[in-house]
């Protein structure tokens, strides 16, 4: 028989043992898998300070970011971590960084690295979001199976597009996800996945949970070819139960892959 999935992931049955193993309490928490330490940031260029700077000096700079983004790169082909880094589109900013690493320690030390930069003289971090990769173990799925480990340790891929956005589940009246029973939430979280199935090759979706670490309870990453493919999954999912009755969600920013010549282009 095939193997059942979700997001490419394993599936098995639900727990038929659900309320034994929360004494009871059928709104029990649900095991959560976690992987690496996650930071999305973003970046504004100051075009005005960028303008006051001599060719030297931009010159400089930007060999010294490129050097910095050829260590990331380094740490990325070892698979020590992960780093993405996209051309923003909109006010929100010019750069968006995605770094993954084991802990909030080494997440800080790349951060500090970046912002010793030169070049970051011209720049204004607008927004940032901290948190974990996480898999949700609703399925009992095994954690060592090796698509639950690509999920938890992913090699980012070097897709032309990315949007990342925070969201959270509602706390309101009826429609409060706490309080609804693990077996319906397993029931809706089902369903929710299989829309995301039938965008398996077409988009690279993670999940990543802020809980306790940012104000948003998760972030999502979307990493695709065609940024059309962004907009569909978002609108047929928000026809979804999940997403219709408990989603609630934060502010969107999507960008193209930075190469040398637009970084060339946007510091020279």
């Amino acid at each position: 028989m095939a193997e059942d999935k979700i997001y490419g992931m394993p599936v098995g049955d639900l727990h038929k043992d659900d309320a034994k193993k929360s004494n009871g309490n059928t709104h029990s928490v649900v095991e959560t898998y976690e992987g690496w330490y996650s930071l999305h940031s973003v970046y504004r260029i100051n075009w005005r300070r960028l303008a006051d700077k001599s060719d030297k000096w931009r010159k400089n700079a930007l060999a010294e970011f490129k050097k910095f983004l050829a260590a990331m790169e380094d740490n990325y082909q070892k698979h020590e971590g992960g780093y993405a880094l996209y051309h923003a589109t909109g006010h929100k900013g010019d750069l968006l960084f995605w770094f993954l690493r084991p802990s909030l320690e080494d997440l800080n030390a790349v951060e500090t690295q970046l912002h010793k930069l030169q070049i970051n003289q011209v720049l204004e971090q607008k927004e940032s979001f901290v948190s974990v990769i996480e898999v949700s173990n609703y399925f009992n799925a095994d954690i060592n199976h090796p698509k639950v480990q690509a999920r938890l340790y992913p090699v980012i891929p070097r897709r032309q597009y990315m949007c990342f956005y925070p969201m959270s589940k509602k706390r309101d009246g009826t429609d409060n996800w706490y309080m609804t029973d693990k077996s319906d939430r397993a029931r809706l979280m089902r369903s929710h996945g299989m829309i995301g199935k039938k965008y398996e090759g077409v988009i690279n979706e993670y999940t990543t949970s802020a809980c306790g670490l940012d104000d948003w309870e998760w972030g999502i990453t979307l990493m695709g070819d065609d940024a059309v493919q962004f907009k569909k999954i978002v609108y047929e999912m928000r026809f979804d139960e999940v997403s219709a009755r408990f989603g609630l969600f934060g502010p969107f920013v999507v960008g193209s892959l930075m190469n040398d010549d637009v970084l060339d282009s946007l510091f020279l």
